[in-house]
């Protein structure tokens, strides 16, 4: 990619939320075209799509550790946990209202309010640098391809380390199987809330920055505090150590950035086709009674 990325700062004290590149203001006036194609983005999409969304719903039970694997606790039940994160575990509600209040509000945040905020703030950027409306489907889809990537590898790290859960962690041993979803008692590492936030911000504001939008920095501006929030809210919520959380931020923003630069790249930056069409040619040569045979391969 020609245009340079810049580093965004941390903007928020116990999420440091990872630093996205963004690239530069691109001096043309009109949008850039980037790499897409609808069979091939929609298949993937659709794929990923089904892979995340039945592993939570469909074969979550099967799926998740019914014991921890990470448990913080040495054999003997002696807590282990390291210290970051039991400073971090400050932030969750006193009671069980707040955490209760903290996690629906992560999951509306989350789900509905952040990308409904992506979404139009994305259509809004792009409608006032001429974008059409296939350039929004396109950004739209690529945001989605982003975060349902995202969120199977955050599937399958959860089901395989297994680790249990803040709330979860400070229960009698006979009390852990007593918890409204057993299931999920432990997918603690890594944040799935956070990772999908930070995944929809990052790939937002990367498809802005490629596409050279002249009011990209708002994408920017939009989806990074809204992110952060989530995670703060999932640790609130006290379903989250600050590791896991940062981890989700951290991975979020990975593929933010890695499927629109990957996949979707300017179609001016293409290199050019070093390919030409193959020739051959008799030349009779003057004076003799032969003939030359010359040819591009």
């Amino acid at each position: 990619m020609p245009a340079s990325y810049r580093t965004l700062a941390t903007f928020c004290l116990l999420l440091l939320a990872p630093l996205s590149p963004a690239a530069a203001q691109d001096t043309s006036d009109a949008p850039r075209a980037l790499r897409f194609d609808w069979t091939r983005d929609g298949i993937i999409t659709g794929t990923a799509g089904v892979l995340w969304i039945s592993s939570e719903t469909v074969f979550k039970g099967n799926l998740a550790p019914a014991q921890c694997r990470w448990c913080d606790r040495a054999p003997d039940g002696t807590d282990r946990l390291n210290q970051l994160d039991r400073w971090g575990r400050g932030i969750a509600g006193n009671t069980e209202a707040s955490r209760k209040r903290a996690d629906t509000w992560s999951n509306i945040l989350g789900f509905a309010g952040l990308p409904l905020a992506l979404l139009g703030t994305q259509y809004a950027v792009g409608h006032s640098s001429g974008a059409s409306r296939e350039f929004f489907a396109q950004d739209a889809t690529i945001m989605v391809q982003s975060a349902v990537l995202a969120s199977v590898a955050n599937q399958a790290v959860k089901f395989t380390l297994g680790r249990e859960r803040p709330f979860v962690h400070v229960l009698p041993e006979e009390d852990k199987g007593l918890t409204a979803h057993p299931s999920d008692n432990n997918l603690s590492f890594y944040s799935g809330h956070t990772n999908l936030a930070f995944s929809l911000a990052v790939s937002a504001g990367t498809v802005a920055s490629m596409r050279g939008y002249k009011h990209q920095a708002i994408v920017w501006g939009v989806g990074l505090p809204l992110a952060a929030s989530v995670g703060l809210l999932r640790m609130g919520a006290d379903k989250h150590y600050l590791s896991d959380v940062l981890t989700g931020a951290l991975l979020g923003t990975a593929f933010g950035v890695a499927v629109p630069l990957l996949l979707h790249g300017r179609v001016d930056d293409a290199p050019p086709s070093t390919t030409r069409a193959s020739s051959v040619s008799l030349n009779p040569m003057v004076g003799a009674q032969m003939v030359g045979l010359s040819g591009a391969f």
